[in-house]
């Protein structure tokens, strides 16, 4: 199968992706959902994080991605949709985000009042794999839907509707990073309701299969230099030399697609990477990291193949 040929390339045990299949075969998605499943930007790289996340899932577990920032938590979570085959619900959580926004609220519609699915509550019907980013911003009214959501009874009380029952494919992934302004830490109540994965910084290796897959067209020493630059970066990071405000995978990946039109090298990640931080001295620090890997003067042609 196409979609899951990049598990095999990792040699993911082949038990686990016989089952991926059997999963996939068993629930069949709703046609008004098919546009939520969407093939990921970035395959996500890391045979024993996709082996435990994949087991966990099949077994009808949901799962909580922590970690520092880069480690690709949230590409994750859109890889396991994608595996699955699965329409993908996002909430992004934040000190706004209420019970409301979840389950959903009522509206007016032809004379009469009517519920309006929240996220949570289409993702419960559908069958989607509900990916609830940065979890500890949830402020307590939201954190009561997800208790009811994600203990073993699998359904949702609407006050004033019915309750719905989740679909057995329904799945919950959350994401969560330490440290960020508005977090707290997690009742013990709700982590006990996942299976946790602490994801591992990004090696060499990780980086070499994204950089093989996003651009075969690059040039190997380019290649090495832009890799060396996020790795830089995540060292002068965990050493607190610098915050992680520049350390943006998302960013470097994005300067190597505008190198692509013509810009050059420097400009583009001083875009994607240096401008992420608006402390002059540690803007310093990153612009002398950057000199040493990307020189001023190469354009294109030095960055990727004819």
């Amino acid at each position: 199968m196409e979609e899951l040929k990049f598990l095999e390339e990792q040699q993911v045990a082949s038990e686990l992706i016989k089952r991926v299949e059997e999963f996939r075969s068993q629930y069949e998605v709703v046609p008004e959902t098919a546009g939520r499943i969407v093939k990921p930007s970035i395959p996500f790289y890391g045979k024993d994080i996709l082996e435990m996340a994949i087991a966990g899932l099949l077994k009808g577990e949901n799962l909580l991605l922590t970690g520092p920032k880069a480690t690709g938590k949230n590409i994750l979570a859109e890889n396991l949709a994608y595996i699955f085959n699965r329409p993908a619900y996002n909430v992004s959580f934040h000190v706004n985000t209420n019970s409301g926004d979840l389950i959903g609220t009522d509206t007016f519609v032809d004379n009469e009042v009517k519920l309006r699915k929240g996220t949570i509550y289409q993702c419960a019907e559908y069958g989607g794999f509900g990916i609830l980013d940065e979890i500890n911003m949830a402020k307590n009214d939201a954190v009561s839907v997800l208790h009811a959501t994600l203990d073993y009874r699998r359904s949702i009380d609407v006050p004033g509707y019915d309750k719905i029952d989740l679909h057995p494919a329904a799945r919950f992934i959350g994401t969560m990073n330490y440290g960020y302004a508005g977090t707290k830490e997690l009742n013990e109540a709700l982590v006990s309701r996942f299976l946790v994965i602490d994801m591992p910084a990004q090696t060499e290796e990780s980086l070499e299969f994204i950089f093989r897959r996003m651009f075969p067209n690059i040039k190997e020493n380019a290649r090495t230099q832009f890799i060396g630059v996020f790795l830089d970066l995540q060292l002068k990071a965990t050493n607190s030399e610098i915050s992680t405000k520049p350390l943006d995978l998302r960013g470097l990946l994005a300067a190597m697609k505008i190198v692509e039109t013509g810009l050059s090298p420097r400009k583009a990640v001083t875009m994607g990477v240096v401008n992420k931080t608006f402390d002059i001295f540690e803007k310093e620090i990153v612009e002398d990291i950057v000199k040493t890997r990307i020189p001023a003067d190469w354009t294109r042609d030095d960055v990727y193949e004819r």
